[in-house]
């Protein structure tokens, strides 16, 4: 008998089942692992996993539960963030033996270039195995928080007007452990640093919830108590508006939410978001009215980016009040950061301040939020690099053609 393993007769039920079981999720790893091109060979792919999952594979092959949660503090916890089969301290020989030989434990992401801003901003290049480059934001405060930033796509389908990453189109979606890791290396490089990284917001390149079994598994490693241990408070995906998506988020994650409005008529919203076409205003903000009764003391955080003559003015402070009547939210006003071809202005900061408190005024909770990271590519819409081939910008609006010039 092995050591460290639990004696089992192969004729036990229970553990050919595991076995079955293990051989389903091989084969479901080995279809994500290629799409994302990963990896493809008949390994299991621990990163893709939660730990319940985990604990199951390791019990397939005869191991104990606590072995399980050994490997997972050296893969999330302990401030170990294992990257390869070395780096699996503290294992016993046989079970080590049994990872290397069916399980694949290697780095998603590789490091290409880390870029700082003159605000102490950090832009991290990441290639993955494909080649393709993602881009991650670590942003350090003075108040003791520093929040990375991770993508969840190469590209972006959405096509909002006013983003970079949006010019890219979609070119791929983000595996869980190419999202994780984002993370784990955002502590690895930095918290000698800047401390411990406290938040994480899925705002980076994508949309969250285009891709959203791999972000939710993410964010629930992100936040398991022997993961990586953050708050669920303080882990937060963003979205422009998938309405389907969001309610199974609500209803299956405990994380934060945020929602990109950035405009307060279905006419500018259709314009600078077309998800607005097939998920309006209306059917969003009541979708988030019937989800939020069930979510005890639970807040959305209204996104609204601000752009100079088009969604700026008095009489949209005021219909955003509107708006957002009976829903428990924040609204994050964001300063519009310029990018090469950007049709839009930022508006300037005394409307921001003016806008800001009308809904003060109102009664409403208002956050103001300043470039970050800009001179660097690093902010708020400014991720990626859409090269030769960009999705075309829709038709402006008669009425906006002369705000943008």
């Amino acid at each position: 008998m092995r050591s460290g393993a639990i004696s089992l007769p192969s004729s036990n039920p229970s553990l050919s089942f595991l076995r079955r079981s293990f051989s389903a999720l091989r084969r479901r790893s080995l279809l994500r692992s290629s799409a994302s091109g990963i990896c493809a060979d008949s390994k299991v792919m621990l990163k893709e996993m939660e730990f319940s999952e985990v604990e199951k594979w390791v019990q397939s092959h005869g191991f104990r539960s606590g072995q399980a949660m050994m490997l997972w503090k050296c893969l999330y916890g302990n401030n170990m963030w294992a990257l390869s089969h070395d780096e699996l301290e503290g294992l016993n020989k046989d079970f080590r033996k049994m990872i290397h030989e069916n399980a694949d434990v290697k780095e998603a992401l590789t490091v290409k270039d880390i870029l700082t801003a003159s605000d102490g901003t950090r832009k991290i290049l990441l290639s993955l195995e494909d080649g393709a480059v993602i881009e991650t934001v670590v942003i350090p405060c003075d108040r003791g928080r520093t929040t990375v930033c991770v993508s969840s796509q190469v590209g972006c389908a959405m096509n909002c007007q006013f983003c970079y990453t949006g010019r890219m189109g979609l070119r791929k979606h983000l595996s869980t452990a190419e999202i994780v890791e984002q993370a784990v290396l955002a502590r690895k490089l930095f918290t000698s640093e800047f401390g411990s990284i406290t938040n994480v917001v899925f705002m980076g390149m994508g949309e969250p919830l285009h891709n959203i079994d791999n972000v939710i598994k993410a964010a629930a490693i992100m936040v398991d108590d022997k993961g990586l241990h953050f708050s669920p408070r303080k882990v937060c995906v963003s979205t422009s508006g998938l309405v389907p998506q969001l309610k199974r988020f609500l209803q299956e994650s405990n994380c934060a939410l945020a929602v990109s409005l950035n405009a307060t008529t279905d006419e500018v919203r259709n314009w600078i978001m077309p998800i607005n076409r097939k998920y309006n205003l209306s059917v969003l903000l009541e979708t988030l009215r019937e989800e939020l009764r069930f979510k005890h003391k639970y807040k959305v955080l209204f996104e609204y980016v601000m752009l100079a003559g088009v969604n700026d003015s008095i009489d949209d402070a005021k219909r955003l009040i509107q708006l957002v009547q009976g829903i428990p939210c924040k609204i994050n006003l964001i300063s519009f950061n310029p990018h090469e071809g950007s049709q839009f202005k930022p508006t300037p900061i005394e409307k921001m301040i003016e806008f800001r408190n009308v809904l003060l005024e109102a009664g409403c909770v208002v956050l103001l939020r300043l470039s970050r990271g800009d001179d660097q590519m690093a902010a708020c819409g400014q991720l990626g690099e859409p090269g030769d081939s960009r999705v075309p910008l829709l038709r402006i609006p008669q009425q906006f053609q002369l705000a943008l010039l």
